[in-house]
């Protein structure tokens, strides 16, 4: 067959165009197709861009619940992760002991203004003194020296007399004994610096004192680890419980601030400056409860009144001592408490002008 040149042409144009025709459909699918893609792009990032917003809320909301929940776990089982149990009925309960443990000795208050020790821990007549003995008289105000939950308010008459134990949320666990008066009472959430009871001589004692134990899971430390009585502060920030040193440790505070650090007794060192003891009266209409507490003014013995300062959300002690004119010295020595003391909402604070 014999194909005509014009014919081959024309097949070859008409080819041409068809050719053309196909790259020109490639070109736009491939147009068509790209900007569908930048748009999908572009809108799966505007939805990223507006689920962050909610996430990061939701994220926020998720902490709240769970800190809420931590916060109520710890008032309802302070410490639960070192203690088997939550027992009313004896003083020591063993836990988990751990090699290592930082406790937070922030927030804490002195539970006596007393800086005389009269006995210190470790071996003493032939047994083991389990904690600090503080020279107290009789109907001397003792405060519970963190925030915490009471455990046990019993008597031991072969031992600590009228006592107190109360497990803080730092692990530690403290104890107070030969008390005249109990006035909190089991299972009661009580907040560093409240009246926990007034001090005495029941159970075994030759005196008036405060017999005063930390222990962490159920193992006694020495209080001096923790407490610097003469100075009516604490060593620090936290303390780090070490198991291995321990007892080292316990020595080299026994020697700086046991009975050698002790000061003289006054009236002034055991009670304090300007102390006023509780009446019988006073004693038996005392409100533990100081939230409830509204400011009001007193005569004081010394140098003119003495004003309560109920602390609102945000007060410090610096806010505070500026707001009424005093330093942040004299703010601390009038509470008996130290210049790193968090103090709570709701907590009084006695103003003396």
């Amino acid at each position: 067959m014999k194909i005509c040149p014009g014919a081959y042409r024309h097949l070859s144009l008409k080819q041409n165009n068809l050719i053309m025709t196909f790259k020109k459909i490639v070109r736009t699918f491939a147009l068509t197709s790209l900007l569908t893609l930048t748009a999908h792009s572009a809108n799966a990032q505007d939805l990223l861009a507006r689920q962050a917003p909610i996430d990061r809320r939701a994220k926020a909301l998720d902490t709240m619940v769970i800190n809420r929940l931590r916060e109520a776990e710890d008032i309802e089982e302070p410490s639960s992760e070192l203690y088997n149990d939550w027992n009313n009925n004896y003083a020591h309960r063993g836990g988990n002991l751990p090699d290592v443990y930082k406790i937070d000795l922030r927030g804490f208050h002195m539970p006596t203004p007393s800086r005389v020790i009269t006995s210190n821990f470790g071996r003493r007549w032939g047994r083991r003194h389990q904690g600090l003995d503080i020279k107290v008289y009789i109907g001397d105000t003792i405060r519970a020296a963190f925030s915490g939950k009471v455990r046990v308010v019993k008597y031991d008459g072969n031992g600590y007399g009228k006592y107190i134990v109360i497990r803080h949320n730092n692990g530690l666990e403290t104890i107070y004994g030969h008390l005249s008066k109990q006035i909190v009472s089991p299972n009661q959430t009580v907040r560093a610096g409240q009246p926990i009871g007034l001090g005495g001589n029941t159970g075994r004692s030759t005196g008036s004192h405060l017999h005063f134990e930390t222990r962490l899971a159920g193992v006694a430390l020495n209080p001096a680890l923790f407490f610097d009585f003469a100075n009516q502060d604490v060593t620090g920030d936290y303390y780090v419980f070490h198991r291995n040193t321990v007892a080292q440790e316990s020595e080299r505070a026994t020697a700086v601030r046991g009975t050698s650090s002790s000061l003289g007794y006054s009236r002034e060192n055991i009670q304090g400056k300007g102390y006023q003891s509780h009446s019988s009266r006073q004693e038996r209409n005392y409100n533990t409860d100081f939230s409830n507490h509204t400011p009001r003014n007193e005569a004081s013995a010394d140098n003119g009144k003495i004003f309560y300062h109920k602390v609102v959300n945000g007060e410090t002690l610096e806010t505070i001592a500026k707001q009424h004119g005093i330093s942040i010295e004299q703010l601390c020595r009038q509470n008996r408490i130290g210049r790193l003391t968090r103090v709570s909402e709701g907590q009084l604070l006695s103003i003396t002008k």
